[in-house]
């Protein structure tokens, strides 16, 4: 076992020769005294030297520890450079004997090379200096025989185009290895990328059992000091693509490398560091890696050219990158804007989403770019727009209309699960496109058979939460032909499922009579009571329960449902004291209305009024306590937020409309208030705009009147 031996000391320069020409020599001798000078030593292609020693059973993958030792005394023997000179007579095909003379001291950071007169030429990265060194010998016939024997570089598309696995490519680095090994790694990433999921876990197998894959590591591990830094980038991304664990000495230790070299980036290493950090998974390694990859483009940002390089930064960057960074990236998109191709354009949605920062500048922009290019736009491209905006909470009506109506007018060369996954992120989003739906719905009536389970599912939450059916043409057969694919299912579909798609035709308001028998049987309603998502259960169920008691179920009118107590439904933190000093100017003071009224089955209303049966006239609390029930109307006056109705429409949103439905149920004339737009009124126009929603058409004057039909 070589030991550790301790670095020169800081000395005079006449002691200092002294004690480096004796340490060399008590070294020398150290070194001697476990290799045998006899040793037979391969002359790499690096210029380095290193004896012939087989490790059989060497796994570098587990042994860490072992790996790291060894490590550390390679560094150490190889911080002096040694020429190599030939011996005698000895050769073997790629090995020669040699013997080592010692010269000028490289870092290894260096890099050495042969000129024409055979000199050695050391290139110091550090100050760019050249120092020449005669070697003052001559050329033998064992450097020409040595020269001559040694293998051609192969590339990795080579190597890709003439292997078909993964272990022909290491047969072949078994047959000739050749400098770099990136290559190798590279061509088998480029050939499991054309394998089925199956084929590329049985590839993995043998690649991990294959004698000279351990070998292929060590030469990587070897080399990754002096390769070409886009290269090194290559081999760690293919590497972590094989499936080769990220734990492992060779994933950590090019991680450690590509830390110490980052500095010799170029735009094309800013792009495949950028892969490389977006395909790792997070460790101490990778976290450097990246802060200084963040660093490096903060500083280097206004020197990328390329646009696609920049989205892939940007991409990479991080959702919990500094917003100083995150605005000098955006800065830099809009300097770039003129430059953005169709692809720059669609891409910068998703680009945005990954790194959570809304530019609304460069998505207005953007988008414009892509309603002018729609025609041909493949599915991926719309699918990942509308995800992006859905987490980038972007609400562009122009960009969603014309996507929309370009799938409507694509419709019959689209597949049903295209369109259904869209119409899904359309309601993620809340818009509601009428052509696009209704079309659907079709489709859906003429091919029932293409339904399964989890489609059923989807497009029961997607119609029943954004209302659709409410007064469409095909209603009944819509809803009659999901009922009867649900039946299908009924043997097989868990409680939850179930419970799911009845709350879904409950908001729609129709009650397929076999689902609702099979949810209330009392085994299912334990299940869903004693499940993990309880609450939310619970929740369901007591609305099943109210619809099957407020809405026109004449066959389930008899059901009751023993189920726990909802908590009732809290009131505004921020109540609307906008409308109520409305009302109170309006009514003629605080007594002719009532505030935050609870009712019956756990709804909340934010005012009622009470008046005459003709809305002519508002009657005090006081009075209305004598008054007969059927002489007095109630009005229930709700303020509701932007989210209860579909984007860019007044058109209220399924558990709205149901809650209207059951409040005209339960006696209540409903008038909705919008609080964006109260909120922009002076107070007159405020106190104009609630007379014309309480009061009949009859009682209002003329002038309030003609407000009311042009708003």
């Amino acid at each position: 076992i070589l030991t550790t031996l301790k670095p020169f000391g800081s000395v005079s320069v006449e002691s200092k020769m002294n004690n480096k020409a004796g340490s060399f020599l008590w070294n020398l001798r150290q070194f001697s005294t476990l290799v045998p000078t006899s040793r037979t030593m391969r002359l790499y292609p690096l210029g380095l030297c290193k004896p012939k020693i087989v490790h059989s059973n060497w796994n570098i993958l587990n042994n860490f520890h072992n790996r790291m030792r060894s490590t550390n005394i390679f560094r150490y023997l190889f911080q002096d450079a040694f020429i190599l000179k030939s011996d005698v007579g000895f050769q073997t095909r790629g090995i020669s004997t040699v013997t080592a003379l010692r010269i000028d001291r490289l870092l290894y950071a260096r890099r050495l090379f042969f000129d024409s007169k055979h000199s050695l030429v050391s290139v110091d990265k550090f100050n760019g200096e050249l120092k020449k060194v005669n070697l003052h010998h001559e050329v033998s016939s064992e450097d020409v025989l040595t020269k001559e024997t040694k293998p051609n570089r192969i590339s990795s598309r080579k190597l890709s185009e003439e292997c078909n696995s993964l272990s022909d490519v290491l047969d072949a680095f078994t047959k000739a290895p050749t400098f770099p090994s990136s290559n190798y790694f590279t061509a088998m990433w480029t050939i499991a990328k054309r394998l089925s999921d199956d084929q590329k876990r049985f590839e993995r197998r043998l690649m991990f059992s294959h004698p000279a894959f351990n070998q292929l590591c060590e030469h990587m591990m070897r080399e990754a000091k002096i390769i070409q830094y886009k290269y090194l980038l290559f081999s760690l991304y293919a590497i972590v693509k094989l499936g080769i664990p990220q734990n492992t000495l060779l994933v950590q230790t090019l991680l450690r490398v590509t830390q110490e070299r980052i500095n010799e980036y170029d735009e094309i290493c800013l792009s495949v560091l950028s892969n490389v950090l977006e395909v790792m998974e997070p460790c101490k390694n990778v976290h450097v890696l990246q802060m200084g990859f963040r660093i490096l483009v903060d500083q280097q940002v206004w020197k990328i050219e390329d646009v696609f390089t920049l989205q892939v930064v940007m991409k990479c960057i991080g959702k919990d990158a500094p917003i100083a960074l995150k605005r000098k990236l955006e800065m830099k998109a809009l300097r770039e804007l003129d430059r953005f191709s169709l692809l720059n354009s669609q891409r910068m949605f998703e680009v945005l989403a990954a790194m959570n920062h809304r530019s609304l500048i460069l998505l207005n922009e953007c988008s414009k770019v892509v309603l002018d290019n729609i025609h041909g736009c493949p599915s991926k491209i719309i699918i990942n727009i509308l995800q992006s905006c859905k987490d980038l909470q972007y609400y562009n009506l122009d960009l969603f209309n014309g996507l929309a109506d370009y799938v409507a007018a694509t419709f019959d060369i689209w597949k049903l699960k295209k369109v259904l996954f869209i119409l899904i992120l359309f309601e993620n989003l809340g818009f509601r496109h009428v052509g696009l739906m209704d079309l659907f719905m079709k489709r859906i009536v003429e091919d029932p058979a293409s339904l399964n389970m989890k489609n059923i599912l989807s497009i029961l939450h997607t119609y029943s939460s954004l209302n659709h059916v409410y007064k469409c043409q095909n209603k009944e057969q819509f809803l009659e032909v999901m009922a009867s694919a649900l039946t299908g299912y009924l043997h097989s579909v868990s409680s939850e499922n179930l419970l799911d798609a009845v709350y879904s035709f409950c908001l729609m308001n129709y009650f397929p009579l076999a689902s609702f028998n099979q949810l209330l049987q009392k085994d299912v309603i334990s299940e869903l009571l004693t499940s993990d998502d309880m609450k939310k259960n619970v929740h369901k169920l007591h609305i099943l329960d109210t619809c099957l008691k407020l809405d026109d179920t004449v066959y389930l009118k008899d059901i009751a449902l023993s189920l726990p107590q909802l908590p009732r439904e809290l009131p505004p933190s921020h109540p609307n004291a906008k409308v109520a000093e409305v009302l109170s100017s309006l009514l003629g003071g605080e007594g002719y209305f009532s505030k935050d009224v609870h009712l019956p089955h756990s709804y909340h209303i934010d005012f009622e009024i009470r008046m005459d049966t003709n809305r002519n006239q508002v009657l005090p609390f006081s009075d209305v306590d004598t008054a007969s029930a059927t002489d007095i109307q109630r009005v229930a006056v709700l303020c509701v937020s932007r989210s209860a109705y579909c984007l860019g429409s007044s058109h209220p949103r399924g558990f709205l409309a149901m809650k209207m439905r059951h409040l005209n149920a339960m006696g209540f004339h409903v008038i909705l208030v919008n609080n964006w737009e109260m909120d922009k009124l002076e107070m007159e126009d405020a106190i104009t705009f609630l007379k014309t929603k309480i009061y009949s058409v009859e009682a209002l004057p003329v002038a309030a009147v003609n407000l009311q039909s042009t708003s």
